[in-house]
């Protein structure tokens, strides 16, 4: 029997994964964490167990976590609401509707490529000072002017900040309305789903302490540590290290209250996982259209900024069977995204079901963690 005290609710045909969580809490001696299961229309799991900071203060049922790149996804649910509404074109030049951006060889991008990662600016090449990770016009500016890594649209490589300011002001160029705001007016806010891309101080109480990853990836998983330390003009060191912000800003009041919509949602698990749940049941969150595309293949190989093999349609990263990186349990047309040190969230449209992870206790992986693993073969146990 676990000693750790989990707290929430379980349907009972979910008690392995209600077990598996407390393995996971013990097996990888968790801080704080929080696990949720949306199924066929149902939140049947909403569980947290642990500490939410280092002060020891409970995890509780409305603790709110940065997930990291589990924010490309939610943008990218975003997008699609916004096609949907008639808002966003996503195969028409990102000029159209952000004219400064079509220059120095970018006049051509299109904006399904800023999403599938093939525009070309996976980091910025001009030196940013940390602050100006907070500073949006300066930031999608310096995109603006700066000459592609690779020509727009011939090859894809991982945006990992650089995705939220592409996306996010040609958002907010066709919409009217940054991606944050847009969040909380037409999903967010309706669904009354608790997340936030710019968290208000009123919750920065809510919101856990990030605790530093304090060992190296397994043999054979993706390093990047290694790489930006004896590769430190590569573009893997531009993504992660400019500003340098990128690296050590989560846990600062300026980075909780920004809008940077590819690295700093703060949510909690259970309104992931009721998000990408009702995305996969088809309840009105996005169209049927607009879900089929959401796991439509448009990029996949060998990617010069992950190091590793990716597989993504418009802003989600896609299901790669059999890979320990990218397998989002065995549903074919799985779609979400991980976040660096262990979030994850995702919909798996074949069994109407959303998932999601979260923690305080960063691990040392950027894609699927091993804690998550465990939690996502013990549901598929439950529903099989």
């Amino acid at each position: 029997m676990s000693s750790i005290e989990v707290h929430g609710s379980c349907d009972p045909r979910f008690e392995a994964l209600r077990d598996a969580f407390a393995g996971v809490h013990e097996e990888f001696n968790e801080q704080g964490s929080s696990c949720a299961v949306y199924w066929q229309g149902e939140l049947v799991a909403n569980l947290w167990a642990g500490q939410r900071n280092s002060d020891a203060e409970p995890w509780q049922q409305d603790t709110l976590v940065n997930v990291f790149s589990v924010s490309k996804a939610v943008t990218a649910i975003c997008a699609q609401r916004a096609v949907d509404l008639g808002l966003l074109d996503l195969d028409r030049p990102v000029a159209d509707y952000w004219p400064e951006y079509g220059c120095n060889g970018k006049k051509r991008t299109l904006v399904k490529w800023m999403l599938n990662h093939k525009a070309g600016q996976p980091a910025m090449k001009t030196p940013l000072p940390g602050e100006a990770i907070y500073d949006w016009e300066r930031m999608v500016e310096t995109l603006a002017a700066e000459e592609p890594w690779w020509e727009p649209g011939t090859q894809h490589g991982y945006h990992m900040i650089s995705y939220g300011w592409l996306v996010g002001e040609v958002f907010r160029r066709a919409v009217g309305v940054s991606v944050g705001n847009f969040l909380r007016e037409e999903i967010a806010g309706p669904l009354g789903l608790d997340m936030h891309l710019g968290v208000a101080d009123v919750d920065f109480p809510r919101v856990a302490g990030l605790q530093a990853a304090a060992q190296l990836p397994e043999a054979g998983r993706v390093s990047l540590f290694n790489h930006v330390m004896s590769n430190p003009t590569s573009i893997t060191a531009a993504a992660l290290t400019n500003p340098m912000t990128i690296m050590n800003g989560a846990n600062t009041d300026e980075w909780r209250r920004a809008e940077i919509p590819s690295a700093n949602l703060h949510a909690t698990a259970s309104a992931l996982a009721t998000l990408f749940g009702k995305v996969a049941g088809r309840e009105g969150v996005i169209s049927d259209a607009a879900l089929t595309r959401c796991y439509l293949e448009e990029s996949n190989g060998e990617d010069p900024v992950l190091l590793t093999n990716t597989r993504f349609g418009p802003g989600f990263m896609l299901q790669q069977p059999g890979s320990v990186e990218a397998e989002f349990g065995p549903g074919s047309n799985a779609f979400g995204h991980p976040g660096a040190g262990g979030a994850l969230a995702f919909a798996d449209p074949d069994q109407d079901l959303g998932f999601a992870y979260t923690m305080n206790q960063l691990g040392p992986y950027v894609l699927i963690d091993p804690r998550p693993r465990k939690l996502i073969d013990a549901l598929y146990r439950c529903i099989r």
